[in-house]
């Protein structure tokens, strides 16, 4: 019968807990046994039961190999130490950098500002004075940029306009003309300044001109 992997959680049946306790433990001064006389090794092992019972294996003498434990992990041990140390010492340093960085910022700000300028000699102030004319030159560009945009558009928005204005009168035109029983022929051309224009010749089978605004007002 296949044995089931054990879930690695505390047993909560004290009985079976002392059994697995019992068991585990002549396992494991076993292998250490094994591990000391098969591999010429120094072992030590101690265990403390649920009820603060000792047991214990050293394949010589505990107290020396304890003592030799204690002298070679005093390096190491040191090591362990100042690892956090120096990650703490690293971690106020660049938490007093990050400080002297914003401190430094809020001082240009309000230097450029024109706040706490006694203290600025004369090459800071030309600096000083050096970086507001090119940011004001940079937000001048910018703004004649925005401009020229904007011009741009109502231009097209004026030549939509012109162009429909020009198409409701020729509309309106046209009407008038179809009231009166005359005829239009309708060109279009390009005045002075270069717009659209509307050129009309009107026909008439009636002798004699007929006035648009005439025609207009009679309706």
């Amino acid at each position: 019968m296949v044995r089931g992997k054990t879930q690695m959680k505390r047993i909560e049946n004290a009985a079976s807990r002392q059994v697995t306790f019992s068991k585990r433990r002549s396992g494991l001064l076993k292998k250490a046994f094994e591990l000391s006389v098969l591999c010429d090794a120094e072992v030590a092992l101690i265990i403390f039961s649920p009820r603060g019972k000792l047991f214990e294996f050293s394949s010589s003498s505990i107290n020396k190999i304890i003592e030799r434990y204690q002298s070679k992990s005093k390096g190491p041990g040191i090591s362990k130490r100042v690892v956090p140390e120096n990650e703490q010492n690293r971690s106020k340093e660049e938490t007093v950098d990050m400080a002297k960085k914003i401190e430094h910022l809020e001082a240009s700000k309000r230097k450029l500002l024109g706040e706490s300028l006694d203290s600025c000699s004369i090459e800071e102030l030309q600096q000083i004075e050096n970086e507001l004319e090119q940011s004001l030159s940079n937000i001048r560009t910018q703004k004649n940029h925005l401009f020229k945009g904007h011009i741009e558009r109502l231009k097209e928005q004026e030549r939509i306009l012109l162009e429909e204005n020009g198409k409701l009168r020729e509309k309106v035109w046209v009407a008038a003309l179809a009231s009166t029983g005359q005829t239009a022929v309708i060109t279009n051309g390009r005045n002075f300044r270069g717009r659209d224009r509307i050129v009309h010749r009107t026909t008439r089978k009636t002798n004699g001109p007929v006035s648009i605004r005439k025609m207009i007002k009679d309706r």
